[in-house]
C-alpha cells in the first residue's frame, strides 16, 4: 500500500465564516496491494481466533441467553468512547433504578443494545448497506441527546470533529454534497467479490472510510463500531454478536483515534490495519477466556441447584434467565416464571443461600438481587 493516497483537503467558504478545509477521501472500491508482511501474520492469527470464539456460539446450549450480556458489554464500551459513563451494572438495570441525572447516558447505551439486536435480526433480510446504516442509526439516536440530529438521515450540512467551531476543528469530514457517491462506493466495495481482499482487511478499510466520511450529524463512531460486528456476522466469521472490539478501542482510545488520523494525514493505511487486527486478536482471546469462565460458572451453579429437590426444574429455568438478565427483583421472577410472589421469593431465597444470588440494596423492600460472579466476568 505504499502508493495509497487517503484523499485531499478542499477549501470551502461557508457564507460569513472564514474559509475552512474539509477532507475528501479517495474512493475505496479498488484493489489494494499489501506491502507489510506483518499484516498477513496478524491476519492469520485473527482469523484463527475468530474461528475459536465462534465455536463457542455453536456448542454452548442456550447460547442466546449469554449473548445479551456480550451485546450489553459492547454497548457500554462503545458508548464510553463517546463520553458516556454508564457501566455494565447500570446497563443491566431497568430505567427506574437509574439516578435521574444519569438516565441520558443509560438511554444511549440502551439504544445501542436495541440497535445491535435489531440489526442482527435484520441481516437475514437486508445486507450490510447504506439502507441498513440509516435504519440502524435511527434506532441508535431516537429519543436521546442526538434525537434532534436527524436520526436515520444522511446529513445535509457540514459537521466537524473536535474544536468549538469549524475553524478550530480537529477534523472536518467531506461536504454533504460528496456523501452520496462516497457511501455508494463504500457499499459497492463491501459486496464487490472481484476485489480480492481478505474480509478482515476489508472491514478495517471500511471502518476507516466510514469514520472519515462521517455521514451523520451524530452517532458515527458508535454506528461504525456496531457495523464491524454486523459485517463479521454477514460473512459468517461469527454466528452471534460475541466479539466486542469496542473494549479494545476504549482501552487504547488515543491510539485508536491517532491510527485513524494517521491514515488521513500520512496515508498510513497499513498501520491502521495492523492496529485493527491486533484488536481482533486481543478481543477474541478475552472472549475465549470469558466463555470458558462462563461454562465453568454455569456448571457450578447447575450443580448447586440440583440440590433443590422438586424446585430443580423451576430453579434451572430461572438460572438460564439470569444469564441474560443477572439483576432481578422478586416481581421480575414472578412474571418470568408465571408463579406467585411468595413462590418467587422463596426461590430467590434458595439461590441466595446457594451463593448464586446476592441482595445488593440492603433494603427490606424493593430489593434487587444480582448474580455477582457472572457480572464480574464482564467487567474485566
Amino acid at each position: 500500500m505504499n502508493n495509497f493516497k487517503s484523499g485531499k483537503h478542499q477549501i470551502n467558504d461557508q457564507g460569513k465564516i472564514t474559509e475552512y478545509k474539509s477532507f475528501l477521501p479517495e474512493e475505496i472500491n479498488k484493489s489494494f496491494i499489501i506491502q507489510d508482511q506483518t499484516i498477513f501474520i496478524l491476519l492469520e492469527e485473527a482469523t484463527r481466533l475468530l474461528g475459536e470464539i465462534n465455536a463457542y456460539a455453536k456448542i454452548i446450549p442456550d447460547v442466546d441467553y449469554f449473548i445479551q450480556m456480550h451485546v450489553k458489554s459492547e454497548a457500554v464500551s462503545s458508548s464510553r468512547i463517546e463520553g458516556t459513563s454508564t457501566g455494565i451494572d447500570e446497563a443491566i438495570l431497568p430505567i427506574e433504578e437509574i439516578d435521574p441525572e444519569r438516565r441520558d447516558d443509560w438511554h444511549e447505551v440502551k439504544n445501542y443494545i436495541d440497535a445491535m439486536n435489531w440489526s442482527v435480526e435484520e441481516l437475514e433480510k437486508l445486507p450490510v448497506s447504506v439502507r441498513l446504516l440509516k435504519a440502524t442509526h435511527k434506532i441508535l439516536l431516537s429519543g436521546v441527546r442526538g434525537t434532534h440530529k436527524l436520526p436515520g438521515k444522511i446529513r445535509t450540512s457540514q459537521n466537524w470533529i473536535g474544536g468549538s467551531s469549524i475553524r478550530t476543528a480537529h477534523f472536518v469530514p467531506p461536504k454533504h454534497e460528496e456523501l452520496s457517491s462516497l457511501l455508494s462506493d463504500w457499499e459497492i466495495f463491501w459486496h464487490n467479490n472481484s476485489v480480492n481482499i481478505p474480509v478482515l482487511i476489508k472491514i478495517a478499510i471500511m471502518h476507516y472510510q466510514f469514520e472519515t466520511i462521517h455521514p451523520f450529524l451524530d452517532g458515527n463512531g458508535r454506528l461504525g463500531r456496531l457495523f464491524i460486528t454486523l459485517q463479521l456476522i454477514e460473512r459468517h466469521f461469527l454466528e452471534k454478536p460475541i466479539l466486542y472490539i469496542s473494549s479494545y478501542f476504549e482501552e487504547f482510545r488515543q491510539s485508536y483515534y491517532e491510527s485513524l488520523d494517521r491514515v488521513r494525514t500520512h496515508n498510513e493505511l497499513e498501520s491502521w490495519i495492523k492496529f485493527f487486527l491486533e484488536g481482533v486478536i486481543q478481543t477474541s482471546n478475552k472472549g475465549k477466556e470469558k466463555f470458558e469462565n462462563i461454562i465453568i460458572l454455569r456448571q457450578n451453579y447447575e450443580q448447586k441447584v440440583d440440590t433443590l429437590g422438586r424446585k430443580v426444574p423451576r430453579a434451572k429455568k430461572l438460572l438460564l434467565y439470569l444469564f441474560s438478565q443477572p439483576i432481578v427483583t422478586v416481581n421480575n421472577i414472578s412474571n418470568i416464571l408465571d408463579i406467585q410472589f411468595k413462590a418467587a421469593n422463596n426461590l430467590i431465597t434458595d439461590l441466595v443461600k446457594l451463593n448464586i444470588l446476592e441482595e445488593k440494596t440492603g433494603f427490606s423492600r424493593n430489593r434487587l438481587f444480582e448474580m455477582k460472579e457472572y457480572i464480574l466476568l464482564f467487567k474485566n
